[in-house]
């Protein structure tokens, strides 16, 4: 038997794949799959696939702050909200870096502005990985694919709130 994981109720994860080194993401086992946030979505063609670009804002505090995504479509699902709405969404398959290890996964795109989390990590990605401890959070730490210079900006930036 494998060993689980114990992660917090949320922990910072990394899209390396998507050129998101690091995004907050809310532990959700009453989600099947995992979600971002996406907005300005536009399919697009390339090399006869479906891909997406969309944008995203990774801080929820900092809305001026955009980045710009690019990934291969594997499906358009409804997807059922907690409130009981379904959406009809596009779902990507990316890797998903959580600590030090990195495990490839799909996620479906909404947007999640309005919501405190930019990203939701469902049971398909935890189930036979992970312990959820709800008493935790950030447990993992940074994710490895976090470059060194932006973990110690991070840092520093803690240290100066608390000043």
């Amino acid at each position: 038997m494998m060993e689980k994981i114990i992660i917090g109720r949320c922990e910072r994860v990394g899209l390396p794949a998507l050129g998101i080194p690091m995004i907050e993401a809310k532990v959700d086992t009453g989600a099947k799959t995992c979600c971002l946030h996406a907005f300005v979505i536009e399919p697009f063609t390339k090399n006869d696939e479906i891909w997406v670009r969309f944008s995203m804002h990774p801080h929820r505090a900092n809305t001026k702050t955009i980045l710009d995504c690019e990934a291969r479509v594997i499906d358009r699902r409804d997807v059922t909200d907690s409130g009981g709405k379904s959406e009809l969404r596009y779902v990507i398959e990316t890797d998903i870096v959580i600590g030090n290890e990195t495990y490839t996964e799909q996620i479906n795109l909404s947007d999640r502005e309005n919501l405190r989390f930019r990203m939701l990590l469902g049971r398909n990605l935890l189930r036979d990985r992970f312990l959820v401890d709800t008493g935790l959070h950030f447990y993992t730490g940074y994710p490895s694919s976090l470059p060194e210079e932006e973990r110690k900006r991070i840092k520093q930036r803690k240290r100066q709130a608390k000043k």
